[in-house]
């Protein structure tokens, strides 16, 4: 019986040891944690622009028919313009009746006739030809403009490097923190993008007035947000 007491105390100590060593194992090193940024500022050099065509008419058959040609005109402009067919597209077609209040305010609304509407969106991606291309479409008829969008396509790759640029801040920051704390700056330990940077940068802007007003796109800024921890290291 004596002898199992010295085996017992053996086993006892080799998983006190290793649940120590575990335990140092599972306690995180010392770190310091910043957050770097960057911005990047781009013009865009993709335009959207909502056009259509809006038709009255008495009868569903006169205003859907006249609707028709009109919208055929401007599709014929947008081909004069440059623009490929690949580069508009409908984005609402519609024919509703429309009603006048009836002077009795108990009978029933009057039907007055009908309105049908044909609505594009048209891809412009030569910014230098926003004007030009309002231009054309409202010569030829369209007579409902809904605004114009302004986008960057490339901000995939623009994003890219600003989330370098903001890594390169981060680690800038942690380095004036580490000497001034009278430490080493390590490895980092963890890297994460805080928030969600949009994958296209988009501004909408109201439709000018008059055709032949001039459109100033300027420009848009894309931002990147990021938290780094790197640990840290006492100076030998």
């Amino acid at each position: 019986m004596n002898r199992l007491i010295p085996c017992a105390a053996a086993t006892c100590l080799a998983a006190v040891l290793a649940a120590t060593s575990a335990y140092a194992d599972a306690v995180p090193p010392p770190t310091i944690s910043v957050t770097g940024e960057a911005t990047i500022s781009a013009p865009p050099d993709l335009a959207r622009i909502e056009a259509g065509v809006t038709t009255d008419a008495k009868t569903a058959h006169d205003a859907s028919n006249a609707n028709d040609d009109a919208m055929g005109k401007v599709l014929l402009a947008l081909k004069g313009a440059g623009i490929s067919e690949k580069d508009y597209q409908t984005s609402q077609v519609s024919l509703q009746p429309q009603y006048s209040s009836s002077q009795n305010r108990s009978g029933p609304n009057v039907l007055t006739g009908y309105r049908a509407i044909n609505r594009i969106t048209i891809k412009v991606r030569d910014i230098l030809k926003v004007a030009s291309v309002i231009d054309a479409v409202v010569g030829a008829g369209a007579n409902d403009l809904g605004g114009i969008s302004f986008t960057v396509s490339n901000s995939s790759k623009l994003l890219d490097d600003a989330r370098g640029q903001a890594i390169a801040d981060a680690r800038r920051k942690a380095e004036i923190y580490a000497k001034a704390a009278g430490v080493t700056l390590g490895d980092p330990v963890s890297i994460s993008e805080e928030g969600t940077p949009a994958p296209v940068m988009y501004r909408r802007v109201a439709a000018p007035m008059a055709a032949s007003a001039p459109i100033a796109p300027g420009e848009e800024t894309l931002r990147v947000t990021v938290g780094v921890s790197w640990e840290i290291k006492a100076h030998p």
